[in-house]
C-alpha cells in the first residue's frame, strides 16, 4: 500500500500474503448465480485474476503513526500457529515488512484488532520455551470488550462456526494473563486521532478504526467488507459472517457517512493500493482506488 498522510498521521502497511485467493460464488452465498461473475468482469483488474477466476485477497496489518504513538491494526496469522491449508503460507514477509517499516517489536505502542478472527490477531502472539507471549512486549493490545467477551465465553464452549477455540487460546488470552490487555468500549478514544466505530455483523462487535487529524479522515474497515464486490452489492455477506443482516448494515453506515466525501477507507483485504473512496451512484456505490 502506498504510504498515506492524514494531517499529522502516515498510515503504511505490511503485508502476510496476497494475490488470488477464493472464487467469489463461494465467497457470497446469496449472490445470485452467475452475478459476481459479471461484475468481476468489469472491475479494476487489480481486484481479480480471470484466468483462475479469483479474486485478489491481500492478508495485511496497518501501521499507524501519530504524533504520539506507533499503532498496529489487526496481525494477521502469525507464526507457529499450526493452521492448516490454506492458512498456512509463510510468514517471513510480515517479519520483513515490519523491518522495512523501520520497526521492532519493541517499537509498537498499541496493538488494535478490529475483531478476533484467525487472520486479525495472530502476530498477537508469539511461542516462546513453548509458551504465547505477546509479541510487543511494550505494547497496550486494545480489544473490544464485547468481542472479547464472546470469544472467551466461545472457547470454554468448543468450535463456534469456522473458529476454533485454540484461536483464542493462542493469540487473545495470554495478552490478558500478560496484563497488556486494554478492554474498551464504544466509546473509546486514544488521542485526539483515533476513536473507533462499532461495525458488528461479520463478528459480534467487529469494529473499524476512525483516524482524524486537521480535517483530513481515514478509515481503516478491517471486515467490513472483503472485496470491491460488497461495494457494488452491499447486500453481499460472506461465509464468514456469523450476523449478515447485522453486516450489511453496518457496510451502509459507513457507506452513507464517507461516500463523495474526501475520506479515505483502508479494506484489509483489498489489494494494492489498498486505499480507496466512494461515491454514489444512480445504481449505489462505486469504488474508486487512490493511487
Amino acid at each position: 500500500m502506498n504510504r498515506l498522510k492524514v494531517g499529522d498521521v502516515t498510515i503504511s502497511s505490511i503485508i502476510e500474503r496476497d494475490g488470488p485467493w477464493r472464487v467469489a460464488e463461494t465467497m457470497f452465498p446469496s449472490a445470485p448465480p452467475g452475478a459476481a461473475h459479471a461484475l468481476l468482469r468489469e472491475m479494476d483488474p487489480r481486484t481479480y485474476e480471470a484466468a483462475t477466476n479469483k479474486m485478489v485477497i491481500t492478508y495485511q496489518s496497518f501501521v499507524i503513526r501519530t504524533p504520539h504513538h506507533v499503532i498496529l491494526v489487526d496481525t494477521c496469522t502469525g507464526e507457529d500457529k499450526g493452521y492448516p491449508a490454506p492458512m498456512d503460507f509463510p510468514k517471513q514477509p510480515w517479519l520483513d515488512g515490519l523491518a522495512a517499516e523501520g520497526l521492532t517489536v519493541d517499537d509498537v505502542d498499541y496493538v488494535f484488532c478490529t475483531h478476533l478472527h484467525i487472520d486479525h490477531c495472530g502476530w498477537n502472539t508469539v511461542l516462546r520455551d513453548g509458551r504465547w507471549v505477546p509479541t510487543f512486549p511494550r505494547a497496550k493490545y486494545i480489544f473490544h470488550k464485547t468481542e472479547y467477551a464472546f470469544w472467551e465465553a466461545a472457547a470454554k464452549q468448543g468450535p463456534v462456526g469456522n473458529h476454533k477455540p485454540d484461536v483464542f487460546l493462542m493469540n487473545c488470552l495470554p495478552i490478558m494473563e500478560a496484563g497488556q490487555a486494554v478492554l474498551v468500549d464504544d466509546d473509546f478514544s486514544l488521542d485526539d486521532c483515533i476513536t473507533i466505530i462499532p461495525t458488528p455483523g461479520h463478528s459480534p462487535c467487529h469494529c473499524c478504526v476512525n483516524i482524524s487529524s486537521k480535517g483530513e479522515r481515514a478509515v481503516i474497515t478491517g471486515d467490513l467488507m472483503h472485496h470491491q464486490l460488497q461495494v457494488n452489492q452491499p447486500s453481499w455477506s460472506t461465509i464468514f459472517c456469523a450476523d449478515p443482516e447485522a453486516a450489511t448494515q453496518s457496510r451502509l453506515k459507513i457507506f452513507e457517512t464517507t461516500a463523495d466525501t474526501p475520506a479515505m477507507l483502508l479494506p484489509v483485504h483489498f489489494p494494492s493500493p489498498t486505499a480507496g473512496r466512494l461515491k454514489h451512484t444512480a445504481d449505489g456505490y462505486r469504488w474508486i482506488f487512490v493511487d
